[in-house]
């Protein structure tokens, strides 16, 4: 039986676009986003900075992808009209935005890519940005306006306040240590509290504003 041939050149090529995306978020990590220059992913990857052109394009396609790799709303995409269709569309909504409560704490890439797109304007995070408001819109249209109808833009603002905690309240912790309103985000109660109010928040949004049939 003939032995299968491994591509050589295929695979060593995807390791080292891995080690180079891996050296933007050790950047990020250690030095921040003002330290993502083409010189130094390049050094701090092992590699000479010509393959990043030649794998990405550019530096800001490398970090791009980077971005999208770390987002968590990016890549959360669930099959949303079959969900909604058995009925689990609160269901959807409620563990996506826990899920990015527990993601946005263990993931101090991307908290630093957070910081970034409040501290600058670039095209690179617009880019991200969009791509979030994209999703986000596709849960919109299929899982809350539908349910909620003259209320799906009530239920909207709603969403962004939780939205903005859900960010906020894993920065403040991992940046000054302090609790917030007396609860202390370091700890698993505080952290508990904060979630069981989202779900309350959410179920209450369910029970009291669903669109009259």
């Amino acid at each position: 039986m003939p032995r299968k041939v491994v591509q050589g050149p295929i695979r060593d090529k995807e390791k080292t676009k891995q080690k180079l995306l891996a050296a933007v978020g050790k950047i990020l990590r250690v030095k921040g986003y003002s330290g993502l220059k083409v010189s130094k992913i390049a050094a701090v990857a092992g590699f000479d900075k010509k393959l990043i052109y030649e794998y990405f394009g550019s530096t800001d396609k490398l970090i791009d992808e980077y971005i999208k790799s770390q987002d968590y709303w990016t890549k959360f995409s669930p099959d949303i009209e079959e969900e909604v269709q058995v009925g689990k569309g609160k269901e959807v909504l409620i563990q996506g935005i826990l899920m990015q409560f527990e993601s946005l704490k263990k993931n101090k890439e991307l908290q630093k890519i957070i910081l970034w797109e409040l501290s600058e304007s670039k095209p690179i995070l617009k880019n991200i940005l969009k791509q979030r408001e994209d999703v986000a819109a596709n849960l919109f249209e299929n899982v809350t306006d539908p349910y909620f109808g003259e209320n799906a833009t009530n239920v909207r603002a709603m969403l962004a306040l939780i939205a903005a905690g859900v960010y906020y309240l894993n920065l403040f912790p991992a940046y000054n240590g302090t609790e917030f309103c007396g609860i202390d985000m370091r700890t698993d109660e505080g952290r508990t509290e904060v979630e069981k109010v989202i779900v309350e928040i959410i179920e209450h949004y369910y029970e009291t504003k669903k669109a009259k049939e």
